[in-house]
């Protein structure tokens, strides 16, 4: 009896301040790997790459005109994106914080998240499609070479940008 309860004690000593650290740390919060949020930075980077690199790649001073308001955009949606993603794994969080969680409740918050994350996406792209029809081939051709060089060798395998 005494070795049980010297058991269940150790166990609750040693498993607490890890059950405690793993509350403090948002339920979810871990970071996106390539394939999620990893590849909408990589559009985003592209848009700051361009700019960044404007000269080298021969862009016109109209070309970066159309381009600059697109890139603030994209930035504030970001931005939106990132604050209601956060807000909606907050409120999920609410919901499965009870024992008996609402299935239906949690349903709905996980689609919301995944809409919030498709929509984003869907934005990410149409930018895409705008700053890219604003470069001649010569200067996709640059932008993808110094993208391919910016992943170097941490690149995803299948994961090259087509004209």
């Amino acid at each position: 009896m005494k070795r049980i309860v010297l058991a269940l004690l150790l166990t609750v000593i040693f498993s607490v301040p890890a059950f405690s650290q793993m509350m403090d740390m948002p339920m979810m919060e871990h970071r996106d790997g390539p394939g999620m949020m990893g590849d909408m930075g990589m559009m985003g980077d592209m848009m700051g790459m361009c700019l960044k690199h404007a000269e080298m790649m021969g862009l016109t001073d109209d070309q970066m005109n159309k381009m600059k308001p697109v890139h603030f955009e994209m930035q504030k949606k970001q931005a939106r994106f990132i604050a209601d993603q956060k807000i909606a794994k907050i409120e999920l969080m609410e919901i499965m914080e009870v024992k008996d969680f609402d299935l239906e409740k949690a349903t709905a918050g996980v689609k919301k998240i995944e809409g919030i994350k498709t929509a984003y996406h869907l934005e990410m792209f149409k930018a895409m499609k705008e700053m890219r029809a604003v470069l001649t081939d010569e200067q996709f051709k640059k932008m993808k070479k110094m993208m391919l060089m910016e992943m170097g060798e941490n690149k995803p395998a299948g994961m090259t940008m087509k004209p």
